[in-house]
């Protein structure tokens, strides 16, 4: 690990999800909301940054979710408790020119992710499975293309990689909108602003917390934005390389609970 030298002016801890604050198993640990409610005491605000939908990041928190910031979406949906803070869907036309690109290549599953809900066409049993995981909320219909509520973001996923199936076909729109891949399986496809460190920036301003009083962890390349809005970035043990040279300082595994580790240090030196 690599630390800082002392941790005394942390107000506001902002976590991903998926590879860093959530286990193997896709769990939080009992430890996580203990240090929670003890740092809360100290004044320490926390926000959960995920590429999941909203429904699903407060599922995994729910004993916490209305004393929380929740980024969702990659940032495309940012909430504290019923209040909307930041919310940037896709266009129409920009959502089926997406699906265009998507269906160049065989075993491809796009998401429709709405603000309550998420959509998919196909009757993949492997996928749905994978899917449930992250949605709780979601519904198979004949064809996206004739959906027609909003949508936060495209996510689709490739059983193999992702990095190497999906996003030389997604490129291309770089130029216009924010493409990430955001895990090993999946990339995501949403409006320009729609990145984690959009909605943290607006957070950030919100509540008077600059750069030098934020802790962020991360471990993959949908986590960079709000990295470089903290002092404190920690890359996972567990991180893509893009992540592990952008932050600042590094911790255990997910699997090693690097997070607590971490906040245990953070608790200690505001005794």
């Amino acid at each position: 690990m690599k630390l800082p030298t002392h941790f005394k002016d942390i107000r506001l801890v902002v976590t991903d999800m998926d590879g860093t604050l959530l286990n193997p198993d896709h769990e939080v640990s009992d430890r996580f909301f203990q240090l929670f409610e003890a740092l809360s005491k100290k004044g320490v605000i926390f926000a959960a940054a995920s590429g999941r939908q909203y429904n699903s990041i407060v599922s995994k928190l729910e004993p916490i979710r209305d004393k929380i910031y929740v980024i969702a979406e990659n940032g495309g949906l940012a909430m504290f408790g019923k209040r909307e803070i930041v919310s940037t869907p896709l266009d129409a036309v920009t959502k089926n020119t997406i699906l265009d690109s998507l269906g160049r290549a065989e075993d491809i599953h796009p998401v429709l992710c709405a603000r309550n809900n998420a959509f998919v066409s196909g009757h993949s049993s492997d996928f749905l499975r994978i899917l449930k995981e992250y949605y709780t909320e979601f519904k198979v219909i004949e064809n996206l293309y004739h959906f027609e509520g909003e949508v936060m973001k495209i996510a689709a996923y490739h059983f193999e990689s992702s990095e190497r199936y999906i996003y030389p076909l997604v490129t291309g729109f770089e130029d216009s909108l924010m493409v990430k891949i955001s895990g090993r399986h999946w990339v995501d496809i949403s409006h320009p602003l729609a990145h984690k460190g959009f909605a943290l920036e607006k957070i950030q301003k919100e509540l008077g917390i600059g750069p030098e009083e934020t802790m962020v962890f991360g471990d993959y390349n949908n986590d960079l934005e709000m990295l470089a809005l903290s002092n404190y970035s920690f890359a996972m043990a567990n991180a893509h390389p893009n992540v592990a040279k952008a932050a600042r300082f590094s911790t255990l595994s997910n699997q090693e609970m690097g997070v607590e580790v971490i906040l245990e240090r953070l608790l200690e030196s505001l005794d």
